[in-house]
C-alpha cells in the first residue's frame, strides 16, 4: 500500500530524503479528504474531522508516495520509528497509522497509510492547536514560516 505524505515527508522537505533515492515507484499529488491539518512542533498533524454533513468537508494536501517491493518493509519500519507509531492503540504514539482513501489529482481513489493524530494528541491539538488554513504544510510554511 503507498503512503500519503502531507509534511515534512513531502517533496523538497527535510525528511523526504527517507524515502530510498529511486526506489519509489511514484509520486504524485493528492488530498486527504474528512481531515484538518494543525502546527505541530516543527511538522504538521492530520486530526480526522468529517466536517459537516453537508457540503465539501476539510481537505489535506500531500503527495501519494509508492515505494518498490524490495524496500517496503523497511521503509515501513522508518516511518513507523519517525512518526512515534509503536503499534495500534498504544498511549504512546504520537500518530496512528491508518489505512484510508486519498485523492489522486485526475480523481481517483488510492488505498494509503496514513499517519493521523493518535486520540491523546488530536484532543489536544483540537483544543489548543493552531489550524493551517487550507489543509496545505507546505503553502503554510510560505505564508507563515
Amino acid at each position: 500500500m503507498p503512503f500519503f505524505v502531507y509534511g515534512t515527508l513531502r517533496c523538497g522537505e527535510h525528511n523526504h530524503g527517507l524515502f530510498p533515492r529511486g526506489r519509489t515507484v511514484r509520486e504524485e499529488l493528492a488530498r486527504l479528504t474528512g481531515a484538518l491539518l494543525y502546527e505541530g512542533p516543527g511538522y504538521p498533524y492530520a486530526v480526522e474531522d468529517p466536517g459537516p454533513v453537508n457540503g465539501p468537508g476539510p481537505v489535506v494536501v500531500g503527495e501519494l508516495v509508492t515505494a518498490e517491493d524490495d524496500v517496503y518493509g523497511e521503509l515501513l519500519a522508518v516511518l513507523d520509528e519517525l512518526e512515534g507509531f509503536g503499534a495500534p492503540g498504544d498511549p504512546r504514539n504520537l500518530y496512528e497509522r491508518t489505512a484510508r482513501d486519498v485523492l489522486r489529482a485526475d480523481g481517483t481513489t488510492a488505498r494509503a497509510w496514513v499517519y493521523c493524530a493518535a486520540p491523546r494528541v488530536a484532543r489536544e491539538l483540537r483544543r489548543r492547536g493552531r489550524l493551517i488554513a487550507g489543509g496545505d504544510w507546505i503553502a503554510h510554511l510560505t505564508v507563515d514560516p
